[in-house]
């Protein structure tokens, strides 16, 4: 994680409460609120250390199809229309057998290689392995001082400009952190010094704002975890209406579209656990789209193919 190789495990907690003895903790949320941390005794600045990668061979099945999917963006559109929300992260996963003793070190070889992101992650603790490129900085803490970085906004290289839905999607985004911030900073100090910045990643260029605040004086890294989750670009605006309309119509995303990364004493770094690979009784990959009123279902379709067709194919196979 973020150029820290960590081995050693000495301990694993479901507890936030662990983060507050100073020690280095790898941690991983699911969507739905569960935490999991681990302590290495040993951790240090290394390369990661590289594996071979057999590519899939087996088919990916979806969990929805572009019918189904292009139907819950309308379901979601009616749910904008009545009022009840603005804005909802749609997902759906892919999957596809994998040998049960099989790990996900070498997969996470092939994405430094050929899809670098700036918070790629790799995590394997008994129960847990997670080979993760993530693009998106969901916390950075150092001392007291805190920064978010949601992405709302995906196009191809090469386009001129983002449009007025990406706009929209990504001003909207940035309240709801704004507000999220408002729980665990001092007033008046949170501020936003980059709005709709264009920033290129492999293969695509997302739309991207920093917010930034001061912590509370000694607010705990429990309380700052409760008042964040899940992020809000994969959940939606207000965030408790667009978790209702998730809960009700997708099946539990797990780690997927929670939180990844590092917690020492009051510094870390934590992704939004987008564009990863998970492992469970299947190897699993999730992808997504922000639904606005102003989206249109075969576009919000051919976005979650967008961000799933370069690292399924690192996997191996190709999108159904």
């Amino acid at each position: 994680m973020s150029g820290r190789l960590a081995t050693e495990l000495q301990e694993i907690s479901r507890d936030p409460e662990c983060l507050s003895d100073g020690a280095f903790w790898a941690v991983s949320t699911t969507f739905e609120g569960g935490f999991l941390a681990a302590r290495f005794a040993h951790v240090v600045d290394a390369e990661f250390p590289s594996t071979e990668w057999e590519k899939n061979v087996g088919g990916w099945i979806l969990s929805r199809s572009e019918n189904s999917y292009m139907d819950y963006v309308k379901l979601i559109q009616r749910q904008i229309a009545q009022g009840w929300v603005y804005q909802v992260n749609a997902c759906r996963q892919l999957s596809t057998p994998i040998d049960p003793d099989r790990t996900l070190q070498g997969l996470f070889t092939q994405i430094l290689i050929n899809n670098p992101a700036p918070w790629a992650s790799y995590m394997q603790i008994p129960g847990l392995n997670i080979a993760s490129a993530s693009p998106e900085l969901f916390l950075k803490r150092s001392g007291n001082r805190v920064r978010t970085s949601p992405i709302k906004g995906t196009q191809l290289p090469g386009q001129q400009h983002f449009g007025a839905k990406d706009i929209a999607e990504n001003v909207m985004i940035v309240d709801l952190m704004r507000n999220d911030f408002g729980s665990i900073c001092q007033s008046g100090s949170i501020c936003v010094p980059r709005l709709l910045a264009a920033e290129p990643h492999p293969g695509l260029v997302h739309l991207v704002s920093d917010i930034e605040g001061e912590l509370l004086k000694n607010i705990s890294w429990s309380e700052i975890l409760s008042s964040l989750h899940p992020p809000g670009s994969v959940s939606g605006a207000p965030k408790s209406s667009a978790i209702s309309v998730i809960t009700e119509n997708e099946s539990p995303r797990g780690p997927y579209c929670g939180a990844l990364g590092w917690v020492q004493a009051d510094q870390c770094e934590l992704s939004v656990a987008i564009r990863i690979f998970w492992k469970d009784d299947a190897l699993r990959f999730g992808t997504g789209a922000g639904i606005t009123w102003g989206s249109d279902p075969k576009n919000e379709w051919e976005e979650t193919q967008l961000k799933a067709r370069r690292l399924i194919s690192i996997a191996g196979g190709q999108l159904p």
